[in-house]
């Protein structure tokens, strides 16, 4: 009877504890998921403030009685955003089309094919992730210079197209497929392109999903280069389109309206992650599992 009391009593303080640690981490979750929220909250506060409101404002608050959407008007008066979108829509599309064409090919050749030093040549290509993207971004902007692609589609779009990271996680994927399907589909005489997009490719969906969804997060957010090889106001994309903004749209004291248009230009990207963060934690899981 004893031995039974104390049972009930240490699993009564093993659940209180397992409650206590619970509660602790969701409440240090929330505190976090705050802090991590609370510049999109004040993103979007400061974009339905009047500039007058905002200006006269000493102390910053937490909240506006009197918002107005005059703000995102503004956003697409002031300069063609409109134009920028477009523009941006135009990028994202097409480098992700052929990066996705390119490394789906390059993974396949690197899991799939048998061919005279792969693996070497694989080690390089790897070790090319460790080439600083400062030394890249000059390379290719004299190579661009040089064939005078500036102010481009083209010259925008060429040293976007392929991802050494994007080859290795899908290449990871194609590896975990078992080499008795690709046998099997010797035997019945299918050919490797017709293996590639009836078998891996379905297979592999998840990650090449998440490959997808974090090119056009990393197209719409892309700045450096596309400040670098653009100068002409036709070819302006989003994240540079925001600077034009700055110096001559709004002028840099009206924040509000910047805010404005940064919550514009955010908006596509937190609906696209929103919808399918699902698939995006999926295919990186999966690209990181083993066997």
């Amino acid at each position: 009877m004893g031995n039974q009391m104390d049972y009930e009593k240490i699993e009564r303080q093993t659940k209180a504890r397992n409650i206590a640690a619970k509660t602790l981490i969701y409440a240090m979750l929330t505190v976090w998921g705050l802090v991590v929220l609370f510049p999109f909250y004040w993103m979007l506060l400061t974009s339905v403030k009047s500039y007058s409101a905002y200006s006269s404002e000493f102390v910053p608050k937490l909240f506006t009685l009197s918002p107005t959407m005059q703000n995102y008007t503004d956003a697409f008066t002031a300069v063609p955003l409109g134009g920028y979108f477009l523009n941006t829509l135009i990028f994202t599309v097409v480098t992700t089309a052929i990066m996705l064409f390119v490394t789906v090919l390059a993974a396949f050749a690197f899991a799939r094919l048998q061919f005279r030093g792969k693996n070497i040549a694989f080690v390089i290509f790897l070790s090319l992730m460790m080439i600083p993207n400062e030394l890249v971004i000059i390379t290719n902007y004299v190579t661009i210079t040089n064939l005078d692609l500036r102010n481009t589609f083209t010259g925008l779009i060429l040293p976007s197209v392929t991802s050494v990271f994007y080859i290795y996680l899908l290449k990871e994927n194609f590896a975990q497929i078992p080499d008795e399907l690709y046998y099997a589909a010797k035997v019945d005489n299918t050919s490797d392109l017709k293996y590639l997009f009836k078998v891996m490719i379905p297979i592999c969906r998840p990650t090449l999903i998440t490959i997808t969804i974090l090119k056009v997060i990393e197209c719409w957010n892309s700045y450096v280069w596309p400040r670098l090889v653009t100068d002409d106001q036709a070819y302006y994309l989003v994240s540079n389109g925001i600077q034009e903004i700055r110096e001559n749209g709004f002028g840099r004291e009206n924040i509000p309206a910047m805010m404005a248009a940064v919550v514009v230009i955010s908006v596509p990207l937190i609906v696209l992650f929103l919808v399918f963060h699902k698939k995006i934690m999926a295919g990186v899981a999966r690209g990181g599992m083993k066997g």
